[in-house]
């Protein structure tokens, strides 16, 4: 499967969203909270959803899923639910969040990168 598309997603608006909440804390707007709550229900259906699929296929991606149901949602609820009563422990989370989630997309793009020139780099069979 492709992953580059989630990839971008996540190096170019998610990451810099988080940083941005992170980083202005208690001065962004207020409908953000109400924001960051929503995105948290939207993350915890659908990996919690991903989650079951992967259990049951005994998928070795679950751990995926299960840091976005039992990390990143109960987070976004927390600080949605605190505004700007949010203590500063979870917009330190929130940032640190926010670095590993910019670092594991960027290394999973060079992943990609290498996987897609070691296929070219491969010699053709040839047919005897």
């Amino acid at each position: 499967m492709n992953h580059l598309p989630i990839n971008i997603l996540h190096i170019f608006v998610i990451a810099p969203f988080l940083f941005y909440v992170a980083l202005i804390r208690s001065q962004i707007a207020p409908w953000i909270y109400s924001l960051l709550i929503g995105i948290a229900v939207v993350i915890f259906v659908y990996h919690g959803y991903k989650s079951i699929i992967k259990w049951k296929a005994k998928s070795p991606s679950l751990w995926i899923n299960l840091i976005h149901v039992l990390f990143v949602a109960p987070l976004l609820l927390f600080i949605g639910s605190k505004g700007v009563d949010t203590p500063r422990w979870a917009y330190e989370i929130l940032a640190m969040s926010a670095f590993a989630t910019l670092g594991y997309h960027i290394y999973s793009i060079v992943l990609t990168v290498q996987e897609m020139s070691q296929v070219k780099k491969m010699p053709e069979a040839k047919d005897t």
